[in-house]
């Protein structure tokens, strides 16, 4: 019981930190996620021993029902952030990001892991899988707020949005294309990562979601024209439609994560998301109150004892990852690319495509599936480079940013 009092009194005091200092945090090196994982390893048995998520039972596996609570909310909201038909105006450059940019990072990632630690290659695959994929959450530092809105271009924001919405459940198939080589023999593990995981827990996915975010549009549009609808209902109706897709894609077997994003495409074509929430400031409070306390979870469950045994081979990892995993693929790519295509704006976009809460999601995921502890390590140190680098990054380079277009 005082456990629980305990994590009540730390979410919301987070917040409320959050929220009285959100100009302030918002224009400095500091950012959310990073403050909240501060907090998080000041409560844990590192700092002042409060809590301990050891104590709780599997907290691998509170942390990944928490994370993929976390990223629906999330995906949700950044599909209703878009302009409704950004996805279908601009469909040649995420296919382009997914389909050409998305493998490459995933594959230099893994390729990176196996050199620098040495591990067999299937398991540098699952990390590089769990790792490749750009957080929405992070990625928020860099896309929302007045430092962001009033430096970058609108296209680079919309554009980093989508990716970073669509590329969570993308990740899937690759994590699970690892996992399965790891559990089952190679010819079973072919056959049933095209068939179950691409044909049915992806495609299935992105049906399942796009019908219910449809439909819930639909039945949002005719409440409203009978007037049984007050516009101040529509974040509990949003995040209700959350919750539904989550859960009925978890009940069918699929990529509930992408189901999400799906339906709130769906969804956002009918009711203009983005109007409703910039109205009533929906985005922001969502992000405060249901997305940073799993940055607190992440301080207190960090293996700092495993990082450190890791070496000086962990660092060179991390900083290779940050360099390398996404940069120059965004700069090779940046002529096919219309939003990004000028040199200065691909250079924020290669660098800004963090590490997050999906990480953390595949990361345990994948460590519970094979139960490989290495996973896990590595991953959350990966996700702890990046909150910490992207976190003191964001404001300054988008000042940058904006400094260098008035002079050019």
């Amino acid at each position: 019981m005082k456990d629980i009092n305990i994590i009540l009194a730390t979410a919301g005091g987070l917040v409320l930190l959050l929220g009285l200092l959100s100009r302030p945090i918002d224009r400095s090196w500091l950012s959310p996620p990073l403050v909240a994982f501060c907090i998080g390893v000041v409560l844990s048995p590192y700092g002042l021993n409060l809590l301990d998520p050891e104590a709780w039972g599997n907290s691998h596996h509170v942390l990944e029902e928490t994370t993929r609570l976390t990223l629906g909310i999330s995906l949700m909201g950044i599909a209703l952030r878009l302009p409704a038909r950004f996805p279908f105006v601009h469909w040649r450059s995420l296919l382009i990001l997914l389909g050409i940019g998305m493998p490459l990072m995933f594959l230099i990632s893994a390729l990176l892991t196996q050199w620098t630690l040495g591990i067999s290659l299937l398991i540098a695959l699952l990390i590089g899988a769990s790792i490749c994929p750009t957080d929405p959450v992070i990625a928020s530092s860099i896309v929302t707020g007045g430092v962001a809105k009033d430096n970058l271009p609108a296209g680079f924001r919309h554009l980093l949005s989508a990716e970073s919405g669509a590329n969570d459940g993308l990740a899937y198939p690759f994590v699970f294309l690892a996992i399965l080589l790891l559990t089952k023999p190679t010819g079973t593990a072919w056959m049933e990562w095209f068939f179950q995981v691409w044909l049915w827990e992806v495609a299935g996915s992105v049906l399942i979601g796009a019908i219910l975010g449809w439909c819930f549009g639909r039945l949002l549009n005719w409440s409203e024209r009978k007037g049984f609808f007050d516009q101040p209902s529509f974040l509990a109706v949003t995040l209700a439609l959350t919750l539904l897709v989550l859960g009925v894609g978890k009940l069918l077997g699929t990529d509930s994560i992408l189901a999400v994003f799906a339906a709130g495409i769906a969804y956002d074509q009918l009711v203009n998301g983005k109007e409703r929430s910039e109205e009533d400031n929906v985005q922001e409070m969502v992000n405060l109150f249901f997305t940073m306390p799993v940055f607190a979870l992440f301080g207190l469950m960090a293996p700092w004892g495993d990082w450190l045994a890791l070496g000086w081979s962990g660092l060179l990892l991390v900083v290779l990852i940050l360099l390398l995993r996404r940069l120059p693929i965004i700069w090779g790519l940046r002529r096919w690319l219309p939003p990004v295509r000028e040199r200065n704006i691909a250079l924020v976009m290669g660098w800004f495509g963090p590490i997050g809460v999906s990480a953390l999601f595949y990361g345990v995921l994948a460590s519970s599936r094979t139960g490989n502890d290495q996973v896990w390590i590595v991953v959350s140190l990966c996700v702890f480079a990046s909150v910490v680098a992207h976190g003191i990054t964001a404001a300054p380079f988008a000042r940058l940013y904006a400094r260098k277009q008035d002079l050019g």
